[in-house]
């Protein structure tokens, strides 16, 4: 028995899902696929709970650790750690709550919309059952499917009102039925990422005296949790050494705080007068354009 596997080291021990076993007998079968862990839950929707999960820690990990770390850096200049402890942790506590909320809000707007589109297909089925059995063939034919092939498949189908929707949500609209629990552990998810990753650059102002070192500091740790970041969510999703460095460097490259951490940044800052900003003059620009 032969086990194929995608690459030989790979970074983080996975227990595979399945077991190939290759069969040199005479009925000329290649492949004999077994699952070995039947009792667990189904492979589809442990892979969407996965991504899903996958997803909501990126984004919340990646601006907890751009947001907050441009903040108190810009604080930093004021030269006093307690401003920049205080600043930031008033950040970060809001940060955390307002993406745990937009989350949770997500998810539930994509659980109501998933449910209005059921609720109008289920009505569709039963008061148009022609124009929908027309839908299941228009799917089919999209696999190239001929009519007179799908034809027992949509007799079939179409005896079980509940499997018909489902199949309509499923290839038609391509609608993922929701999670009943999705909202809150999306929620919970991506605050809780947020928070950890805004928390890692204040860690030198905690532990520092001088706040300029820390800066120095706070910068070294983030670039290097944000390679190491870019590198283990690539390489988590896609199983590939070089997607893990191509990852490592995007996640370095692209982050950028957003215009309004920048403008509290700067307004603090006291090299910089607070009605000097350059978008008050180019709001003044577009006003007499206007």
């Amino acid at each position: 028995m032969t086990h194929l596997t995608n690459e030989t080291s790979p970074l983080l021990q996975v227990e595979p899902a399945i077991e190939r076993s290759i069969s040199y007998q005479s009925n000329h079968t290649p492949y004999d696929v077994r699952p070995l862990h039947p009792q667990q839950c189904k492979h589809e929707e442990c892979h969407l709970d996965y991504s899903d999960i996958l997803r909501d820690i990126i984004i919340g990990f990646s601006d907890g650790l751009t947001v907050p770390f441009a903040l108190t850096a810009g604080l930093s200049s004021l030269g006093s750690a307690k401003v920049v402890i205080i600043a930031g942790l008033a950040e970060l506590f809001s940060g955390m709550i307002s993406m745990g909320l937009g989350a949770y809000l997500a998810a539930v707007t994509e659980r109501d919309a998933y449910h209005s589109q059921e609720g109008k297909k289920t009505f569709a089925v039963r008061n148009m059952p022609a124009d929908e059995r027309t839908g299941v063939y228009d799917v089919l034919e999209k696999y190239s499917v001929s009519r007179g092939a799908a034809a027992p498949l949509v007799d079939e189908l179409c005896k079980n009102p509940q499997e018909w929707v489902r199949f309509m949500m499923d290839f038609e609209l391509k609608l993922e039925k929701p999670n009943v629990h999705r909202a809150w552990i999306s929620a919970v998810t991506m605050g809780l990422s947020y928070f950890i990753g805004g928390l890692i650059p204040m860690i030198p102002y905690f532990v520092m005296d001088r706040v300029r070192e820390a800066l120095f500091v706070s910068i070294g740790i983030t670039v290097a949790v944000l390679l190491v970041f870019g590198y283990v969510k690539n390489y988590v999703a896609i199983r590939n050494h070089r997607a893990g460095v191509w990852g490592a460097v995007q996640t370095l490259v692209k982050p950028s705080p957003s215009p309004e951490t920048l403008r509290i940044a700067l307004q603090f800052s006291p090299n910089k007068p607070r009605n000097d900003f350059p978008w008050r003059h180019a709001s003044k620009r577009r006003l007499r354009d206007f």
